[in-house]
């Protein structure tokens, strides 16, 4: 029993003093490792995977609205989520990950109009 309470006493002085940064990773877990490893993206690597890295943070909000509502529509469950650090604020968000062929992800840049001119033939 003192070795459980002294592990415990440890363990919580480690997670006090580590980065807040290895905090997150450590709560998204294999989902984080999925994403590194490109095996899901979110919503920014799509965009700049089809050249839509140049949209204000508010399109790409909307964007991810649509896809997850795709998403549920096709599947009938929301997608994985994942923290993510917001590429200007640097603030920790819950975002959904996706496959990187996801139909929902081209679902979503058509029902939004702010991004239907990212669509190419290809893509569609």
């Amino acid at each position: 029993m003192l070795v459980t309470a002294k592990l415990r006493r440890r363990t919580k002085a480690a997670a006090r003093t580590a980065p807040k940064a290895l905090g997150y990773r450590t709560l998204s877990g294999l989902i984080a490792a999925a994403v590194e490893q490109g095996r899901l993206i979110l919503i920014s690597g799509f965009l700049n995977r089809i050249g839509g890295a140049d949209l204000p943070d508010g399109k790409m909000s909307w964007l991810g609205r649509h896809c997850a509502n795709a998403y549920r529509a096709t599947h009938g469950t929301s997608p994985i989520r994942v923290w993510a650090q917001h590429r200007t604020t640097g603030k920790w968000n819950h975002v959904y990950a996706y496959g990187p062929i996801d139909e929902a992800l081209y679902e979503g840049l058509r029902s939004y109009k702010g991004t239907r001119h990212l669509l190419t033939t290809e893509a569609a």
